[in-house]
């Protein structure tokens, strides 16, 4: 829906009319004109400067008389320097909103019969979804919804990590430490329970070496290393040489996962009854996140994919095999450096399985793109990965893209996942939802309601606050996270926007007429209605611009200021009082549709929308 199309034709004609020049109404931008200055939309004619030879001014004010005198919708204008800027009529904006009333999908785009994988949440098997997993599931599952509303089939998915030394470190700890016990005998939720016992083994395994530091042995590792630092550095350092080297501990658990690749039986059975306790935890989490994914994959699965597709490479010239037999890609040329894909004996690395993986997926669901939502640790990972899927003329190559992100830290620091000190998933959507409570029980405004009803608007409120709080931010900044503040209701949150929603929905229902009828009598509209139309009228290039930068945070700042916007609409215009019959319908009608988009935008970041708060 182009709203500005006749603005863009009438200026295009303009030009042709004074100038003779042919500029394709396409090829003519039209943006808003900033606040200090008077106008509508400004058209920048700076562009026809060159060609013409003549002052900016004078073809501004050209321009602008000529529209005036031609469009009905132009009813003046003021030239700065070379700045046009226009004031539409006030049918202009009744019209557009005329038009937005009757969309059922406003704002969405029709299929453009693409199909995009998206990866988000991928987790360990060896402890619970913390803070930074929710920083990655919102992003992921957001920029899902927005890749539909551009007219994208999406698949959502994950690959979750369920192999590897601290899955054993785990189950080793179970073993010694866990005399049976399970989540259902001690009503812990699974992958708490799992998680326990990882930090567990890691409380162990520091007894272990620091009782390790103080034997003679210890003293001959130092002195033998020829280091310059001191005892206490040296061992600080050493931590993880000595889980390879000497520890007890780590001797065990590196044989559980030998035991694992060879598949001992009772290996895998506990393996399977771990990861099912987790995995069942999981999916309560992700419940009560509002998530869900159409496929998922395991690494132990997927960790031995990518051999052939590497050798596939290595016979059509695109990798080349060292004197050792290990297998390289040389990267120089794209501004990165020579990277190994098989080891000489043939084992995979890391990226190897990430080509193979991807591989998979497109023999799975024949997809255009994928977005991998992973932290920007990754950052170079992804780009040798897509990198060498050009190269290899993979199908989906051209639509790969790394959605990247901060990391999430604490004020106190960074979160520590062995050491326990993790902000959890689940403590956190519980605590949001309780300054909820708190909040509810001081405005006293859904007491009447029933037990479930109160606990649903409770449940969307505290989600909505936290969802926000994390989505506003753009992806590539690194953030803060101070629980503290993220359930304040106040400012830029989600609360605040919901709360507007909440108005919306009260004079909709105190409204008894048809407020769908036309509202032909309505000539003249105020600053404040003018201000909600010109969001509604951007709410699809909003849209479209978060797809294509798959940014969630534009719609978010836009949901703020529409609900910022809408608040101070509420305050200073007459609604249901109005001083007409027809400002009555049409200002009812205005706060459907910013009711409408509100709710929209806020469902692309997957947070609902209470009736009442």
């Amino acid at each position: 829906m182009d709203f500005l199309y006749e603005i863009r034709v009438g200026l295009s004609n303009a030009i042709f009319e004074c100038y003779g020049l042919n500029i394709h109404h396409n090829d003519i931008q039209v943006s808003e004109t900033r606040k200090e200055f008077n106008g509508d939309y400004t058209y920048v004619v700076f562009p026809l400067v060159k060609e013409l030879k003549l002052k900016p001014t004078d073809i501004a004010k050209k321009l602008g008389s000529t529209l005036v005198d031609n469009l009905d919708i132009v009813v003046g204008y003021e030239c700065v320097q070379g700045f046009l800027n226009l004031k539409l009529s006030d049918s202009f904006w009744i019209d557009c909103l005329h038009r937005i009333s009757k969309e059922n999908k406003y704002g969405y785009a029709t299929s453009n019969y693409k199909k995009v994988l998206v990866e988000f949440a991928s987790p360990n098997t060896n402890k619970p979804l913390h803070l930074g997993h929710i920083r990655n599931i919102l992003l992921g599952w957001s920029c899902s919804r927005i890749l539909i509303a551009n007219g994208y089939d999406i698949i959502n998915t994950q690959i979750v990590n369920d192999r590897g030394i601290a899955i054993c470190k785990s189950m080793l700890a179970w073993q010694k430490f866990g005399s049976g016990s399970t989540p259902q005998s001690t009503g812990i939720k699974g992958d708490h329970f799992v998680g326990d016992y990882y930090v567990l083994f890691e409380k162990a395994f520091v007894e272990e070496y620091s009782t390790f530091q103080q034997t003679a042995e210890a003293q001959i590792v130092y002195v033998e290393s020829g280091s310059s630092d001191t005892k206490e550095d040296f061992f600080k350092k050493y931590k993880n040489q000595y889980f390879n080297t000497y520890s007890t501990l780590g001797a065990e658990a590196r044989t559980m996962l030998l035991n694992w690749e060879k598949g001992d039986q009772s290996t895998l059975e506990l393996w399977r009854q771990m990861n099912q306790w987790v995995y069942e935890g999981f999916d309560v989490t992700y419940r009560n996140m509002g998530v869900d994914f159409d496929s998922i994959y395991y690494e132990s699965d997927t960790y031995l994919l990518g051999k052939d597709v590497i050798n596939d490479g290595l016979d059509k010239g695109y990798f080349y095999k060292k004197d050792d037999g290990s297998v390289w890609v040389d990267l120089s040329n794209a501004g990165m450096d020579q990277k190994i894909l098989l080891r000489n004996d043939g084992t995979s690395v890391y990226i190897t399985q990430d080509i193979g993986t991807a591989r998979q997926r497109y023999l799975d669901h024949k997809m255009d793109g994928m977005v991998y939502t992973v932290a920007d640790e990754q950052d170079y990972h992804f780009k040798v990965l897509f990198e060498i899927a050009k190269r290899m003329g993979e199908p989906y190559a051209d639509g790969l893209h790394h959605l990247s992100y901060g990391m999430v830290d604490l004020p106190t620091g960074k979160m520590k996942s062995r050491e326990g000190t993790v902000v959890d998933a689940d403590d956190l959507i519980d605590e949001v939802i309780e300054e909820a409570r708190i909040l509810s029980a001081e405005r006293g405004e859904i007491e009447s309601l029933s037990k479930p009803d109160q606990e649903n608007i409770l449940r969307k409120i505290g989600l909505g606050a936290l969802k926000y709080f994390i989505i506003k931010v753009q992806p590539q900044k690194r953030m803060t996270f101070d629980p503290k503040e993220s359930v304040d209701m106040q400012g830029q949150t989600g609360p605040y926007i919901q709360n507007a929603y909440v108005r919306i929905q009260s004079v909709k229902r105190k409204m008894t007429d048809n407020v769908h009828i036309e509202w032909n009598q309505y000539e003249e509209i105020n600053e404040f209605e003018k201000t909600l139309i010109r969001h509604l009228i951007n709410f699809p290039d909003i849209i479209k611009q978060a797809g294509e930068q798959l940014d969630p945070s534009t719609i978010a700042n836009f949901a703020y200021a529409l609900a910022k916007d809408y608040h101070r609409f509420y305050h200073e215009v007459r609604i249901l009082n109005a001083e007409t019959e027809a400002a009555k319908i049409f200002r009812t009608v205005l706060s459907d549709r910013t009711g409408y988009v509100l709710m929209t935008a806020m469902d692309l970041l997957g947070i609902e929308m209470p009736e009442r708060m």
